[in-house]
């Protein structure tokens, strides 16, 4: 039984581990509808007046998204592998397509919580309602009563907070600006949704690699990342330990760090700053047995570069 369950938590895992991209977008897509529901319950307060209306809404939905994307964007550990890229080596070996991946890579994460809370968004309505409302046209709504004050009027009806005489016109003035609100979301996301398409055909369509290659090197990628983090951390901290030693005479550890330790004897103490520079950086696009592979510039590169494998 305890066997059963242990492959059966073998299997979800490499699953998850298979999926990670897709689950990581999922998760954020979730985090932004909930952060979008919130905001609308507790914090949206449209200010129902002229000129007013029109900035609230469309602050409402755009600067959020703004945020969202620029958070995403500094999140990215792409981002700054660029930067370093740019100040290592003026991007001098960064070719159009590593540069095309790089972007794709980047934005293509970046881009999911602002287009989910704009979206959503538009799909609920309010702010839409809030920043349109002002600019229905009176003549449009049957039996509208004249008035001097037209603009103060209809800014004042996302608030319910309107004289008697118009308040038979709230749910209909709500009820289009939420059609139009919502025809938007849902053209919006399909546009989204074809672009989206539209581009994973061109990248395989434009890619010399196999679908199977591509799922290699993928999984290649991640392991090396995963085993480089791993590494560097046992490295530090074996590094740290000997700084602490030699100030204080000796280093409390736990046994388990105490046995990791004690297998790491003989690495190197310290990496120069060149080597450093070799492992810093982008994804770049060469070939090796003229297979054409995405890897990284680093000294696995440099092994099998010089070793034609």
């Amino acid at each position: 039984m305890a066997a059963l369950i242990s492959e059966n938590f073998k299997f979800v895992s490499l699953f998850f581990k298979s999926k990670d991209v897709m689950i990581f977008n999922g998760l954020i897509g979730l985090g932004t509808v909930a952060s979008q529901t919130a905001y609308n319950i507790f914090a949206f307060n449209c200010p129902c007046s002229p000129k007013k209306n029109y900035l609230y809404g469309l602050a409402a939905i755009g600067v959020p998204a703004l945020a969202f994307f620029v958070i995403g964007v500094m999140l990215n550990r792409n981002t700054w592998d660029v930067v370093s890229e740019c100040r290592t080596r003026k991007c001098q070996k960064l070719s159009l397509s590593a540069a095309f991946a790089l972007l794709g890579s980047i934005l293509g994460r970046a881009v999911v919580a602002p287009i989910t809370w704009s979206v959503i968004s538009l799909l609920r309505g309010e702010a839409y309602v809030c920043a349109l409302s002002e600019f229905v046209d009176p003549s449009s709504l049957d039996h509208f009563p004249p008035t001097t004050k037209t603009p103060e009027i209809m800014a004042r009806f996302p608030c319910k907070d309107i004289p008697a005489p118009f308040m038979n016109y709230s749910r209909v003035i709500e009820r289009q600006l939420k059609y139009e609100s919502q025809l938007l979301g849902w053209l919006l996301l399909g546009i989204i949704s074809l672009a989206v398409f539209l581009l994973l055909c061109m990248k395989h369509c434009c890619s010399t690699l196999g679908y199977q290659q591509e799922a290699y090197w993928t999984q290649y990628r991640s392991n090396e990342q995963d085993l480089f983090q791993r590494t560097a951390e046992v490295h530090s901290k074996y590094h740290a330990a000997e700084c602490v030693k030699n100030f204080f005479g000796f280093v409390a550890l736990e046994n388990q760090e105490k046995q990791l330790l004690e297998d790491c004897k003989g690495i190197k103490s310290v990496i120069p700053r060149m080597e450093w520079n070799r492992v810093t950086g982008v994804y770049m696009y060469r070939e090796i047995d003229d297979t054409p592979i995405y890897s990284r510039l680093n000294k696995w590169d440099m092994y099998t570069k010089e070793n034609n494998c």
